[in-house]
Order: structure tokens, then C-alpha cells, then sequence
């Protein structure tokens, strides 16, 4: 496991943003900490990626009536801008092989100690998406989920992520979108009223439309799916997906299969399946912001 970052940061790689994120290294997996909105985000993250794969890959989420455990067995995942793995142990534990990359060593190192502290085998690199594509390391899933609003060129990370996603296989991403509902909710309440997240996490300049996304994802060579909305019920204290996306969002994109065979990633083999992605489910909940 490398812990050694580039000396050149890549185009995506923003120093400062990288920074902060160091500085709460310690803190990633404290649930009530500066990461607490991201614990509290993850069960709907963790369905809908699950979901996305599932579908995607033709597998099955049950046996019968009874839920099976490691349904994502056999699948290689990347997870772009891990910081401290808090959704790679829940991906390790559903069977799939993980492998998490951050452009900052702190937070490997973070994640790392927990997965060891757990007895999960997740392979941790400190490096940067673009970095990692030029070894040509292909996965069956690439996720990267609230990293985007944070990319010093959000393009240049969502070519690398689709050079790392091997024909036939998906790219899932969640950020926000760039509303003045999102202004209000996601940087004036979530940070100056409710203090969700520590003042001046987000630019409301960097937010990304759910129709730009889908622009530079179709660039990069991804069939871009439907947004999926992600909101936050005060009545039930949590968050799912729903029709909303004027705050937080998620989306999938495929990428086709092409004449050239694919390297695979070291950590898993290409899987095989359908083309189907996971549908939305509604919701009247209001909407709410999450990101660090």
C-alpha cells in the first residue's frame, strides 16, 4: 500500500482543498465529527451504488425472501477521493474488492489504520485518479461520490475516472447542484445556520448542474444516466433519493463496450451482466445538503 503522493499535482488535484481535508484526518471516523453529514449520508449512497452495480452487472440483491451478504462478490470497485474509507468497509463488506485512492496521504494513512483496526483486506493508495489511469488499471465500478464540487478541473477527473472504468462496467458520482436553493441550503444553512459542515467547505461557483455533468461525462466517452435526487426527511432525521435535485444528486454512467479488450484491475476480474440502471424513488421529503 502506497502512501507517497506525486510531487506534480494533476489537473484535478486542488492543494487546498486537499489540505483541509487533511486536517480533519484524525476525525473521519468519528460519527458525530466535521465528517458526521457523510456518516449520516452513506446507507442511501451505499443502496444506490449497490443498486447501480447489481443492476448494471446482472446480479441479484436476494435469495428468496433473505438478503444475500456479499452480493457485489467478485466485483472490482475504485473509489476516487476515498478520504477515510468511509464507504469503501461497507463496499469491502459486501463482497466487492476495494480499492480507495486520495490525493492526500493523511487520509489514507487514516483510512488504512481503521481498515486494519477492522480485519478488512482494502487496497489504499495515495494518489490521484489521473495518476492512477496512466497505469491502466481498469475496474468494474468507479465511484466518486461529493469529490467533484471539490476538483480543481472537474473535466480532468471525469476522464481519468472513465479511463479507469473498464468497458462495460460504471461510473457513479454524487455532488450538488449549482441552484440558489443549493446556495440557501447547502452553504448558507448547512454551514453558517445548522453547522452541518465547518465554514467555507463549499464554493457555490463549483457546484455542478446535473446537465453539465452529464455534458463532460458524455465527453469523456459515459453514457450518462438520470439524475437522482438525494433529500433529507426532518420528519424521519434521514436522508433518501427522490425527484429533487436541486440540492444534493447522484448519477450513473455507463461506459459501452468496445472492440479492444480491457486490462482489468489486479484487485478483480471484469464481470458480466445487463445494461439496466437503477430507477429513482420518489419522495415528498424536503431537501437538505451533505457534503465535506
Amino acid at each position: 500500500m502506497s502512501t507517497r503522493p506525486s510531487s506534480v499535482a494533476p489537473p484535478s488535484v486542488a492543494p487546498r482543498e486537499i489540505a483541509r481535508f487533511e486536517a480533519e484526518a484524525g476525525a473521519w471516523w468519528d460519527a458525530k465529527g466535521p465528517f458526521a453529514p457523510l456518516h449520516r449520508l452513506n446507507p442511501v449512497r451505499l443502496a444506490y451504488i449497490r443498486d447501480a452495480a447489481l443492476a448494471r452487472f446482472g446480479r441479484k440483491k436476494t435469495a428468496g425472501p433473505r438478503p444475500l451478504p456479499r452480493p457485489l462478490a467478485g466485483l472490482s470497485i475504485l473509489d476516487v477521493g476515498c478520504g477515510g474509507g468511509l464507504l469503501c468497509e461497507p463496499l469491502a463488506r459486501l463482497g466487492a474488492r476495494v480499492t480507495g485512492i486520495d490525493a492526500g496521504p493523511l487520509n489514507i494513512r487514516a483510512a488504512q489504520a481503521h481498515a486494519r483496526a477492522a480485519g478488512l483486506d482494502i487496497d489504499y493508495r495515495a494518489v490521484a485518479a489521473e495518476t492512477l489511469a496512466k497505469r491502466r488499471e481498469r475496474f468494474d465500478a468507479v465511484i466518486t461520490m461529493e469529490v467533484i464540487e471539490h476538483a480543481a478541473d472537474p473535466a480532468a477527473l471525469l476522464a481519468a475516472c472513465a479511463a479507469l472504468t473498464r468497458p462495460g462496467g460504471i461510473l457513479v458520482l454524487s455532488t450538488l447542484n449549482r441552484t440558489l436553493k443549493s446556495l440557501r441550503l447547502g452553504v448558507v444553512a448547512a454551514e453558517y445556520v445548522l453547522g452541518w459542515v465547518p465554514p467555507g467547505t463549499h464554493d457555490w461557483r463549483k457546484f455542478v448542474p446535473p446537465a453539465d455533468l452529464a455534458a463532460m461525462l458524455a465527453a469523456a466517452g459515459l453514457e450518462p444516466g438520470e439524475a437522482v435526487g438525494v433529500v433529507y426527511d426532518p420528519w424521519r432525521d434521514e436522508w433518501r433519493t427522490g425527484a429533487d435535485t436541486g440540492v444534493n444528486y447522484m448519477m450513473t454512467a455507463m461506459k459501452k463496450k468496445g472492440k479492444a479488450r480491457a486490462q482489468p484491475s489486479r484487485r478483480g476480474r471484469p464481470g458480466k451482466g445487463k445494461t439496466s440502471m437503477p430507477s429513482s424513488s420518489k419522495s415528498r421529503a424536503s431537501s437538505g445538503v451533505a457534503s465535506p
